[in-house]
C-alpha cells in the first residue's frame, strides 16, 4: 500500500502514526525522505505492508529524478494507493502526470487529507473539491499528529485489501535491514543539527555493523559534495561531528534496543546528487533516461 503525495504532506508522520512506532524519520523540512520505507501493521484480521515514498517533487538534478522515480514505480504494484494532500497546503495538489497515474488506478486509490487539526475549513474545502473533480474520490480527513480519523482511514484500506495469507511474521515492523534504518537516524540528526544545503548535500551509509560485539560497533560514512561542507560538519576541533554522534547513537540504541559504538566519518563525494556513477555507488536507484522529442 502506497503512500504518496507532496514533500511535506506528511506521509512518514502517518505511517509512524498507522505502525504505532517510528520507523520513518520525520523533520519539519521538505523533501526528507529519499528512499521508499516498508512497514508492516498486522492485526487479527489483516496484514497491511506500507510504503512511504519520496516527496512528488519537480526534479531539480538527478537525485530528485531518482525519488520521483521510486515514488512512481511503487503505484503499479500495490494493492492500493494512499494520496496524502497537506491541509495546510491547498494549493499544492499533485502535477498533471501524477493526476493522470492515479486516474488510472483510481479503483485502487484512497485519499486523504491530513492535518486537518491545522488546516482552515476552506482548505479542506479547496483539497475535497479537487479529489472529487479530479478523481470522483470523497477523501478521508485526518490527523496524523493528533490521531484523528486513523481507525476510518485503517477501515477503508483494509476494505481494498484482496483476500490471501499473511506474508510476513505477525511480529515483524519492517522489511528493510537494522543498517537502512540507522542510516536514516543519522539522516534525520542531520536535518535536526544542520541548516541550509548540508542535510540535502549529505548522504549516509553505513560500511560496518558488527553485531557480534557488545556494544554493537557500527561505522558510517557521511558523503558530501564540497569540501567547505565537510568543514561544517565536522566543525572546530570535530565538535560538530561529536555531537552529531551523541545525538545519533542515541536515537540508534533506542531502536535496536542495546549500546551502540558509532564510529562517523565524513568523505566528499564532488556532486554526487548530479551523478549517475555517484548516485549507483551510493546505492540510489538509477531513473531511466528522459525521452527527446523530435
Amino acid at each position: 500500500m502506497a503512500l504518496v503525495g507532496r514533500p511535506n504532506a506528511g506521509k512518514s508522520t502517518l505511517l509512524n502514526a498507522m505502525l504505532g512506532e517510528k520507523l520513518s524519520i520525520v523533520t519539519p523540512r521538505a523533501q526528507t525522505t529519499r528512499e521508499v520505507v516498508r512497514g508492516i501493521v498486522t492485526t487479527s484480521e489483516a496484514q497491511i505492508v506500507f510504503v512511504d515514498t519520496p516527496g512528488l517533487v519537480e526534479p531539480a538534478y538527478l537525485l530528485h529524478r531518482s525519488m520521483l522515480h521510486a515514488a512512481l514505480s511503487e503505484l503499479d504494484g500495490v494493492d492500493a494507493i494512499v494520496l496524502v494532500l497537506d491541509a495546510m497546503r491547498p494549493g499544492e495538489s499533485p502535477a498533471a502526470e501524477v493526476t493522470e497515474r492515479l486516474r488510472q488506478r483510481v479503483n485502487r486509490l484512497v485519499v486523504v487529507i491530513n492535518k486537518i487539526d491545522a488546516g482552515t475549513s476552506d482548505a479542506i474545502r479547496v483539497l475535497t473539491s479537487w479529489s472529487g473533480r479530479e478523481l470522483g474520490i470523497q477523501p478521508v480527513l485526518v490527523s496524523a499528529v493528533a490521531g484523528q480519523g486513523l481507525d476510518l482511514l485503517r477501515e477503508r484500506l483494509i476494505a481494498a485489501m484482496p483476500e490471501g495469507p499473511f506474508l510476513h511474521p505477525e511480529d515483524d515492523l519492517a522489511t528493510q535491514p537494522v543498517r537502512f534504518f540507522v542510516e536514516e537516524l543519522i539522516r534525520e540528526t542531520i536535518f535536526e543539527q544542520y541548516e541550509q544545503e548540508i542535510p540535502y548535500a549529505t548522504a549516509v551509509r553505513v560500511e560496518t555493523y558488527s553485531e557480534d560485539r557488545d556494544p554493537v560497533h557500527i561505522r558510517a560514512v557521511l558523503y558530501v559534495e564540497r569540501v567547505s561542507q565537510k568543514g561544517i560538519l565536522i566543525g572546530k576541533s570535530g565538535s560538530k561531528i561529536r555531537e552529531l554522534g551523541e545525538r545519533s547513537r542515541e536515537k540508534i540504541e533506542a531502536f535496536v534496543g542495546g549500546h551502540v559504538y558509532l564510529d562517523l566519518w565524513v568523505k566528499t563525494l564532488p556532486g554526487w546528487r548530479r551523478k549517475a556513477g555517484a548516485l549507483k555507488y551510493l546505492g540510489y536507484p538509477l531513473p531511466p533516461e528522459p525521452q527527446v522529442r523530435n
